[in-house]
């Protein structure tokens, strides 16, 4: 029996939220997130130098462990909240929890503002495929002829026409399907987009494995180094991937299990994007190593030494490939194909974390609040990206958002939730109540103990190594600005957020929700 005194709380206006048509769309906006540039250029390099085969273990123990778990973190607190990341901490807690929130928000800000640039050049190579435009030396043409790299690093607004037009054009299609909403924008891109990926991706790898050295390849990313498991980095590099490749600690899924229906199989879900996301990992590691096997071979080297990841495997390795063999563009188009796509699909979920919070905030509607996030943050990129040190930005601020700005943030969200308000019996409670696969107790000393624990040991190990050894060689100034700078300009601007006034009627319905978690406890009982 219920408490008489202890009433469900009326439905009001700030509970209506767009909604996915589906679980199934859910599913597909979901995987959409997780798949991104990271699973295609840098898996397969991380898997072959931290094991090759043996590198599996600890991956699929990472994912069970560490992904997975905090995925469903992600679910219960933005389907049980029904909200943004930072209105979600906030109804979780106090008024200070939505501090972590803003934190989640302001890092997608900065991921895409460089993001989009990365998914410019893929679009350009794209067309570059079709007549091999990098020639004879595709280093060269990448940072010479094409980005114009400046010659030292430095800031400057020297701009570069063929970046700056196709990132215009990436910025104006995001904001387009954002502005489309929920349904007609994101479900709808993700439902074309999903299994064009999928399909495209299968052509790619078929067709890398029948050229010549592809064995070699394969042997190359299988073999397994039995000895690296009893080194920490080669599990902390696990981890690590597992946290970069799945979308979770930094918002997207917070905002996105927000758009399901109050009924909604949360754990099963979450398992499908998890072994979706892994499964499409490992399709990119024997497609990329298929091909290195058959660059490997047509130089006449090992296949470690033509073996790299990020922006050196997609846009110089791939291009001498494609260049080296009859079928070549037809590899090209289908990999750069498979990069914008994948790549567009995640800018999609991050831009629309910041879209959801203001709408949130300020009352705004979709249109408004698209505007009011998009257009300073295609301002941002174009100035900065746009230009011939635009290389210099974002190497450094990819390297400490996602080191110190993800990770960090996570690693305080689990912190928050799990031992300062102890909310994880709640949120699990929350999380099973329609859910088909239970962990029982077992979810709870995962998120709580085992999440932390491997979060804080890869960051502190990542803060030593970049205190003692400053990053990429760049000049002090430059890191910190970009680096530290940018980290600390987060946490700021995340506290000054959190502060802001809501709009009316919000904090109402914050009290309305303590009192449905009383209910829930009571019934519990």
């Amino acid at each position: 029996m219920s408490d008489p005194s202890v009433t469900r709380p009326p439905v009001t206006s700030t509970h209506r939220r767009e909604m996915f048509s589906s679980r199934n769309v859910f599913i597909l906006a979901a995987i959409g997130s997780a798949v991104g540039l990271g699973n295609i250029w840098r898996f397969p390099y991380v898997s072959y130098t931290n094991g090759g085969g043996a590198f599996l273990i600890p991956y699929l123990t990472a994912l069970l462990s560490a992904g997975i778990p905090l995925l469903f973190l992600d679910y219960a607190l933005g389907h049980r909240y029904r909200a943004s990341a930072p209105l979600a901490l906030r109804r979780v807690g106090r008024k200070w929890t939505e501090m972590f929130g803003w934190w989640q928000v302001l890092v997608c800000f900065v991921i895409a503002v460089y993001y989009a640039a990365i998914l410019a050049w893929a679009a350009m190579y794209f067309i570059f495929s079709f007549t091999e435009a990098w020639g004879d030396d595709p280093e060269g043409f990448l940072f010479g002829e094409f980005l114009q790299v400046a010659e030292t690093p430095h800031i400057g607004f020297d701009f570069v026409p063929q970046v700056a037009i196709p990132m215009l054009l990436v910025w104006v299609l995001t904001l387009v399907v954002i502005g489309l909403g929920v349904k007609k924008g994101i479900a709808a891109a993700n439902l074309v987009m999903i299994p064009l990926l999928l399909v495209m991706f299968l052509v790619l790898v078929i067709q890398a494995l029948t050229l010549p050295g592809a064995t070699d390849g394969l042997n190359a990313f299988f073999t397994p180094d039995w000895a690296a498991l009893a080194k920490p980095g080669v599990w902390a590099a696990a981890y690590g991937q597992i946290f970069f490749s799945l979308s979770v600690g930094f918002g997207i899924m917070i905002t996105y299990s927000s758009y399901l229906r109050r009924r909604t199989n949360l754990t099963g879900s979450g398992l499908v994007v998890g072994f979706a996301n892994s499964g499409f990992e490992l399709l990119a590691g024997i497609g990329v190593f298929a091909v290195l096997g058959f660059m490997a071979q047509a130089s006449g080297s090992a296949v470690g030494d033509v073996a790299s990841g990020g922006i050196g495997l997609a846009f110089v390795a791939f291009p001498s490939i494609v260049s080296s063999t009859s079928i070549g563009p037809v590899l090209g188009v289908l990999f750069f194909a498979s990069l914008v796509f994948a790549g567009f699909t995640s800018m999609i979920s991050i831009v629309e974390v910041c879209t959801a919070a203001l709408q949130d905030k300020l009352g705004l509607g979709r249109v408004q609040a698209t505007l009011a996030v998009g257009l300073p943050m295609a301002i941002a990129s174009m100035l900065l990206l746009s230009t011939t040190t635009g290389l210099f930005f974002l190497d450094i601020t990819d390297e400490f958002i996602n080191k110190f700005g993800i990770l960090l943030g996570a690693f305080a969200m689990v912190i928050v939730v799990a031992w300062v308000l102890r909310k994880i019996p709640l949120l699990q409670h929350h999380l099973y109540r329609v859910s088909t696969v239970r962990f029982g107790s077992l979810w709870r000393v995962l998120v709580a103990i085992v999440v932390p624990v491997v979060l804080g040991y890869i960051l502190v190990n990542e803060v030593i190594k970049h205190v003692t050894e400053p990053y990429g060689g760049y000049p002090l100034g430059m890191l910190g600005v970009f680096g530290w700078g940018m980290v600390a300009s987060l946490i700021i601007g995340a506290a000054i957020l959190a502060f802001t006034p809501w709009k009316h009627g919000t904090i109402e319905t914050v009290d309305e929700l303590a009192l449905d978690a009383k209910y829930e406890e009571i019934m519990q009982k």
